[in-house]
């Protein structure tokens, strides 16, 4: 059976909801990053980089969340959850996901991980990084309100739901305790709040809120 390994609220959200999305048998493995699981030597077996999470089914062992999640499109391709191979709309989903990732998480782990891009004690450039990483995100999240604003579909590429609508789930979610001036949590844009909205209602992911054992604010 596939296992998830994850720590609730963190980068597995997305590809724990792709896996309810697509009915999978799998089971959740936690991993105590409270107490250091992540960076113990069978966890660094599975990811050297000791993250969550990891995707483990028989002989695969995959990790980056994005990758897993694009992976469980593959997988069960009638599930609709990437479109096409070759087509225009396929390569906007490879577009979004390698975005998100890539960017708007990446500034996102710059916000809340500041302390590592900076000498250790040098608190007042922690805090200049913080801020930066904040000013950033509230940019990148008006791409997304832009994309939502003007298509005026119901998911991030239009009409189709897909795996990059769990990530860009996750990502907004992330932000939902963002407070000053720098830059507002996601649910404040109005497409993005409506968008946030309709993801709330999908079995899946209200699954995947249960079972993380996830707390409001939600989103």
């Amino acid at each position: 059976m596939i296992q998830l390994h994850y720590n609730p609220g963190s980068a597995n959200m997305a590809p724990h909801v792709v896996l309810h999305e697509l009915g999978l048998p799998f089971e959740l493995v936690l991993v105590e990053t409270e107490k250091q699981a992540h960076k113990t030597g069978d966890y660094l077996k599975l990811n050297p980089n000791g993250l969550v999470p990891v995707l483990v089914d028989g002989d695969l062992v995959l990790y980056e969340a994005a990758a897993i999640c694009m992976h469980l499109a593959d997988r069960v391709p009638a599930a609709g959850l990437a479109p096409a191979l070759g087509t225009a709309e396929r390569a906007h989903y490879y577009k979004w996901m390698v975005w998100l990732t890539n960017t708007l998480q990446a500034t996102l782990i710059h916000y809340f991980y500041n302390e590592r891009m900076v000498a250790p004690g040098n608190a007042a450039g922690a805090a200049e990084v913080k801020h930066a990483a904040q000013l950033k995100t509230g940019a990148l999240l008006e791409q997304i309100e832009a994309q939502l604003a003007g298509h005026g579909q119901p998911w991030l590429l239009g009409e189709a739901y897909s795996a990059v609508d769990a990530y860009c789930f996750m990502l907004c979610r992330w932000t939902r305790n963002f407070a000053g001036p720098a830059a507002a949590p996601a649910r404040t844009k109005p497409a993005i709040a409506a968008y946030m909205e309709r993801m709330m209602a999908r079995p899946a992911v209200q699954k995947m809120v249960a079972a993380e054992g996830l707390q409001p604010p939600l989103y």
